[in-house]
C-alpha cells in the first residue's frame, strides 16, 4: 500500500486554508505580468482533463471500481511489472519542497533508501522537507520561499481552493502543464495517466492544469470505534441519533476516566450531519446550490452535538493529544479519522476496531456519506525549468506515481530488499528496523510530490483488509460527492477559507457552550453577505458551463 498521511497530517494538509503568499501584492507592479485571474469558471468548464488509462498490473484479490472502492490485495503480488523503462532523470540536481507528518527522514548522506532513489531516478533529488509542527510550519516555509524567489523545481501545493493569490502565483512562477497533460497528451506518462479523473479535477485552476495531482483515496472521514468498549451496549450499532446518545450515556464512566468521544467538536458535527442526510459541501437541485450550512440537517447536527456535550460524552480536555492511546486503553469509544489515516493506523491498532456506517439520525432521514476529493493537492513545476527540463521533471513525477504491483512501487514503498524489508514465508513485506528508519520516513514526503492511486494492502492482516474493503462498499452505497468539485470560483479562492473558519469557530463555541445555538443563524447571515452568496453564484455558473 502506498504511503498514507497520518490523521494529524491529513487534517493539517486539508486545513491549510489560510495560506497567504508573501510578496504577491507587488508581482504585477514588478512587471511579472501576473494579474488577478477572472473568468476561471468558464475556462475550467471547457478544459479537457487527462485521459484515464488503467495500468496493467497484477489483479487485486478484491476488485476496486471507479466509484472509489479501493482494490485490495490480501498478499503482496508475486508477479510485478516494470512501469518505467529507464531512469527518468537527466543527471542534473532536482530540488523539491514537500512536507512530512512522521519522523523526519535521515539525511541523504546516511540514508541508503534516498541514495538508491537517486540512482533509480538518474538524478539527485534534494528535498526540502518541512516537518509538520502544526499548519504554520509549511506555510511559513512556503511563504519565505516565494518571497525569496528561490523556488525549487517541484513544489507541493496542499489542498488550497481557498488560498489567496494562488492563481496569480501560478501564472507568475509555475508552468501551465495543460499542453503536456490534457487529454491524450498524458499518455506519454503512463503512470500519470493511471491517476483517477477525480484527482485531476483538483489540480485545475482557471481552466489550466497547474500541477500533477497527488492521488489520494476518495473516501472521506469515518468514525473509528474500539469494538470492546461498545460490547456492554450490544455493539456500535444504532437505530437513531437518540439511540447513539442513550448508549453513550450507558458507557460513560467519568469516575474511571472513560468517555465516549474525542473532543474534536466540529469533526463530530460533520459525522452527525451525515446521519441526518446533510449534503457534501453543497446540494445541487435544478441548477441551484444550497450550502451545507444552510440546511436543516446541519443545524440538527449542531443541536445534537450540544446534547452530546451536555451529556458529558466528550473527553473533557479539549486539547487531548493522546487519542490513539486512549482508544487502545478503552478510555474512548470512538474518534473521527480520515479513511486514509485508518488504513495507515490499522497496521498498528492493538484493539478490535470497527467503523460506524452512517445511519438514519431520525425517522424519515436518509443518511449520507461525504466522499473526499480523491487527491491531496498537486505538485507544480517552477518556470525556472525550461520546457525540456519540465518534461524531465514530469517523467520523474511519473516514476513516483508508479502503481501498486510494479517494481517501482515495491521500492518506493519499502526500499531495498534485504536492507529495508524482507519477505515472509507467505510472500508479504516486512520492514526491517532500517526500513522503518529510512524507507518509511523518506517515502512519506515523496508521496506528497506524486503518489499512486490508493489500494488496500495490510501486510499479514488479510482479515482486516477484507473488513475494510467491506466497510468501503457499505459507505459508498451512501456516498455523496461535492457537486462543485472540479469547478472554479474566484470568490471561493479569495474568501472561502476565512468564511469557513468563522463558521467552524462559531460551531465550536456553540458545542462548547460558550454561545447559544441561535448564534449559528447570526453567523450564517454573515457568511452569506461576506461572500457565500457570491461563491454560490460563481459555482452555479461553472456547473452550468457558462
Amino acid at each position: 500500500m502506498s504511503t498514507n498521511l497520518s490523521r494529524r497530517g491529513f487534517m493539517g494538509a486539508a486545513g491549510i486554508a489560510g495560506l497567504t503568499v508573501a510578496g504577491l501584492s507587488s508581482l504585477t507592479a514588478c512587471g511579472s505580468g501576473a494579474t488577478v485571474s477572472k473568468g476561471g469558471a468558464k475556462a475550467s468548464a471547457k478544459l479537457r482533463l487527462p485521459t484515464y488509462v488503467a495500468a496493467q498490473t497484477a489483479p487485486a484479490d478484491l476488485a476496486g471500481n471507479a466509484s472509489g472502492l479501493d482494490a485490495t490485495y490480501l498478499r503482496y503480488p508475486k508477479e510485478l511489472t516494470k512501469s518505467v523503462a529507464k531512469a527518468p532523470g537527466d543527471g542534473s540536481r532536482i530540488t523539491a519542497l514537500t512536507e512530512t507528518f512522521t519522523t523526519p527522514a535521515p539525511a541523504q548522506g546516511r540514508n541508503a533508501y534516498w541514495q538508491e532513489l537517486n540512482k533509480r531516478l538518474g538524478s539527485q533529488l534534494d528535498m526540502t522537507i518541512v516537518v509538520d509542527q502544526g499548519v504554520d510550519a509549511y506555510l511559513t516555509k512556503f511563504n519565505a520561499m516565494i518571497a525569496s524567489g528561490d523556488i525549487p523545481d517541484l513544489v507541493w501545493f496542499p489542498p488550497n481552493q481557498g488560498l489567496q493569490h494562488v492563481p496569480e502565483l501560478l501564472d507568475a512562477k509555475f508552468h501551465d502543464l495543460t499542453p503536456q497533460l490534457s487529454g491524450d497528451a498524458v499518455k506519454k506518462y503512463p503512470n500519470l495517466a493511471n491517476l483517477p479523473t477525480t484527482a485531476w479535477k483538483t489540480a485545475v485552476v482557471n481552466g489550466k492544469i497547474r500541477g500533477v495531482a497527488v492521488a489520494y483515496g476518495s473516501m472521506g472521514q469515518v468514525y473509528v470505534v474500539n469494538q470492546d468498549v461498545w460490547k456492554p451496549v450490544g455493539g456500535a450499532e444504532f437505530t437513531s441519533a437518540e439511540d447513539f446518545l442513550a448508549k453513550g450515556k450507558e458507557l460513560l464512566d467519568a469516575k474511571r476516566n472513560k468517555y465516549v468521544l474525542e473532543p474534536a467538536y466540529v469533526n463530530h458535527v460533520g459525522q452527525f450531519a451525515q446521519w441526518f442526510g446533510a449534503p457534501n459541501g453543497w446540494r445541487l437541485e435544478g441548477g441551484k446550490l444550497t450550502h451545507l450550512y444552510e440546511t436543516d440537517e446541519y443545524l440538527e447536527a449542531v443541536a445534537f452535538a450540544v446534547k452530546v456535550r451536555k451529556a458529558g460524552l466528550f473527553w473533557p480536555d479539549p486539547n487531548l493529544s493522546t487519542t490513539m492511546e486512549k482508544m487502545a486503553q478503552g478510555s474512548l469509544g470512538a474518534y473521527v479519522q480520515s479513511f486514509q489515516g485508518l488504513l495507515s493506523d490499522s497496521k498498528a491498532y492493538d484493539f478490535p476496531f470497527g467503523v460506524i456506517v452512517p445511519f438514519a439520525g431520525k425517522a424519515g432521514a436518509t443518511p449520507s456519506y461525504s466522499l473526499g476529493y480523491g487527491s491531496v493537492g498537486y505538485t507544480a513545476i517552477s518556470k525556472k525549468a525550461d520546457s525540456k527540463r519540465a518534461e524531465m521533471l514530469l517523467r520523474v513525477l511519473d516514476y513516483l506515481a508508479a502503481p501498486f504491483g510494479t517494481e517501482e512501487r515495491l521500492f518506493l514503498d519499502n526500499g531495498i530488499e534485504g536492507t529495508h524489508y524482507t519477505r515472509t514465508s507467505s510472500g508479504d513485506i516486512k520492514l526491517t528496523a532500517k526500513g522503518n528508519a529510512e524507507a518509511l520516513t523518506t517515502a512519506q514526503p515523496l508521496s506528497l510530490l506524486a503518489n499512486t492511486p490508493e489500494c488496500i494492502y495490510l501486510p499479514g492482516k488479510s482479515v482486516a483488509s477484507r473488513r475494510i474493503h467491506g466497510w468501503q462498499e457499505e459507505l459508498l452505497k451512501l456516498g455523496k460527492a461535492n457537486p462543485t468539485t472540479g469547478h472554479f470560483s474566484d470568490a471561493s479562492t479569495n474568501k472561502g477559507a476565512s468564511l469557513t473558519t468563522a463558521m467552524n469557530d462559531t460551531v465550536l463555541d456553540i458545542v462548547a457552550g460558550r454561545k447559544p445555538v441561535s448564534a449559528f443563524q447570526v453567523q450564517l447571515k454573515k457568511w452569506r453577505s461576506g461572500g457565500g452568496d457570491e461563491i454560490r453564484a460563481e459555482f452555479e455558473a461553472s456547473v452550468a458551463g457558462k
